[in-house]
């Protein structure tokens, strides 16, 4: 019997590290990402941090079943670089994580294995050193009610740990917040209970 999945486990904190192979720098830098928003502008600041370096290889897994993920390897030999990243990515388990390898070039080729192996080193010790987390996984739900009932529907978000993402409050109110799933009966049931209509939807 299959037990349901109710979080997945990420960084609880950016980490750096540092690798060196004949003259080679290798600098990796490792986030907690929900976004490919937040992605660009980790790549686009460690671009403008590092403008000397001739590689930066990088690889993500997104969203809690890890279907979204990429493996770049910024002009090294074809899965020299990003793929030995994603694979220390997914040797912990880690979802909604990037790592950004920064590399400047010492003078002497490493050949394939040489690269597999830096690029390898780097990101596994930026992981190794950084603290992972559990969180919920949350679903996406849209809320629509009348601005008298604001006070139960709050009580009731804070009490199922709702994340409240969007919210826009008049005299017809709409919330976005992210439901944990292990709480996620619970929410609906409740909202039914509300004396006056509440809509709920879930969001795409």
């Amino acid at each position: 019997m299959s037990t349901e999945i109710l979080t997945y486990k990420t960084l609880a904190e950016s980490r750096e590290s540092e690798f060196r192979d004949r003259g080679s720098r290798f600098l990796g830098y490792a986030f907690s990402v929900e976004t490919l928003s937040e992605i660009k502008t980790h790549l686009h600041h460690l671009k403008e941090m590092h403008p000397k370096a001739v590689h930066h290889c990088y690889a993500y897994r997104l969203g809690w079943q890890g279907t979204q993920f990429r493996a770049n390897d910024d002009g090294e030999p074809s899965g020299s670089a990003g793929k030995p990243i994603l694979g220390q990515i997914d040797s912990l388990g880690l979802v909604n994580t990037l790592v950004v390898v920064v590399r400047y070039f010492g003078g002497t080729l490493l050949g394939v294995p040489g690269l597999i192996n830096a690029y390898k080193t780097t990101s596994q010790l930026c992981l190794q050193q950084a603290l992972c987390v559990e969180k919920d996984i949350e679903l996406p739900y849209q809320l629509e009610f009348d601005y008298q009932q604001m006070n139960g529907v709050m009580r009731l978000l804070k009490q199922v740990d709702a994340r409240i993402q969007q919210q826009d409050l008049q005299l017809f109110c709409l919330i976005q917040a992210g439901i944990p799933k292990r709480n996620l009966a619970r929410f609906l049931q409740e909202t039914s209970n509300i004396e006056h209509q509440v809509i709920t939807r879930k969001v795409d």
